[in-house]
């Protein structure tokens, strides 16, 4: 056998193999909960339920927020692309027209090359017109020095457009891969919260669901309890200006709009999609995550709260409502739950700020 070759694994044999399989069975025996115990999820309380679905929600808000700012640095860098990409195409043209330009020129002085200028000018019936055609030829021939030069500038700027086309769409590419990951992990996180609420009773499910926010009937026909004085109409003449009781106003009037992570209206909203619509349609274009958003205005205390202002909560600063007075916001808070007004203290308080 040559030396280089690498010598044949032997194969386990005879007992080498059933001591290896009854190792590997006891291991996964024993991973599996098979020695008899079990390893069953313990039931939990209502309350204890109630936690989890609430963390789960929140974790899922967190993706969410992180999918909703993918999504948006994935639009940018799509619209940089296509900019990039019309210049592009743009001074591909410009040197195409260089191109034709130069290959008549050089076309031209084939037809009257070959000929020493010397003998020309002997040739010629006219030595005075003769030099003053030399002279021209000569700054045509400066000029197309020229020509020739801006064609290769124009050439290298080409390569560089392509170049950064090539990065940006590197870049559209891993903003969609982790889109993709945070939508996976919202889609795991509301999958289990729901298999957790189907455990329970239908009562407590409807407790729970009463629990996750405060309102009055939503157009689509759902309740929740009252949880405080609150007028039918938005209170905006304590607003600070008129963008904000105009945001408020918008925000009152989707009440009972579905929840839809990712979604920024006209029909469905997340929290940050709520709010940015909200302004947006008050005349501001804020940022579209609440991470941006807490930092697009003047930071308020929350015993200034204002109608209007931006309330966040969660020390992720993951979830945003709209503030309404009496101590409620508006807010969308979670799939399952519309749109609503809700108290502000139903979720630990991050922040809140002022739109100016």
């Amino acid at each position: 056998m040559p030396a280089h070759r690498r010598p044949r694994q032997r194969l386990l044999g005879g007992n080498t193999a059933r001591t290896a399989f009854t190792i590997a069975l006891a291991g996964a025996a024993g991973a599996a909960g098979l020695d008899g115990t079990g390893h069953a999820e313990p039931q939990r309380t209502p309350a204890q339920a109630q936690a989890k679905v609430n963390r789960l929600y929140e974790e899922a808000e967190v993706a969410t927020e992180r999918y909703n700012g993918a999504r948006e640095r994935a639009g940018e860098a799509r619209e940089r692309l296509e900019d990039l990409r019309d210049e592009a195409a743009r001074r591909t043209e410009e040197l195409n027209s260089s191109r034709e330009k130069l290959g008549s020129m050089a076309a031209a002085q084939y037809r009257e090359g070959g000929i020493d200028p010397a003998v020309r000018l002997a040739l010629s019936d006219d030595p005075d017109a003769y030099l003053d055609g030399a002279a021209f030829a000569e700054r045509m021939g400066s000029r197309q020095a020229s020509d020739v030069a801006s064609a290769r500038t124009q050439l290298r700027e080409i390569e560089q457009l392509r170049g950064a086309a090539h990065i940006e769409l590197s870049r559209l590419a891993s903003r969609q891969a982790a889109m993709e990951r945070h939508k996976r992990t919202i889609n795991g996180k509301l999958g289990e919260a729901r298999r957790l609420l189907a455990r329970l009773p239908e009562g407590e499910r409807a407790r729970l669901d009463a629990a996750g926010g405060a309102g009055r009937a939503s157009r689509s026909g759902a309740t929740a309890r009252d949880l405080g004085p609150l007028p039918a109409a938005p209170s905006t003449a304590q607003a600070p200006n008129p963008r904000a009781a105009a945001a408020l106003s918008y925000a009152y009037g989707k009440l009972g709009s579905p929840y839809v992570w990712g979604a920024t209206g006209p029909d469905a909203f997340d929290c940050s999609g709520l709010a940015q619509a909200a302004y947006r349609a008050a005349g501001v274009s804020l940022p579209r995550t609440t991470y941006a958003q807490i930092g697009a205005g003047q930071r308020v205390a929350r015993s200034q709260l204002l109608p209007g202002d931006l309330v966040f909560f969660y020390s992720g600063v993951s979830h945003v409502g709209i503030y309404a007075g009496n101590g409620q916001m508006v807010h969308a808070p979670r799939p399952g739950a519309p749109v609503r007004v809700a108290p502000v203290d139903e979720m630990p308080f991050a922040g809140a700020t002022r739109v100016v």
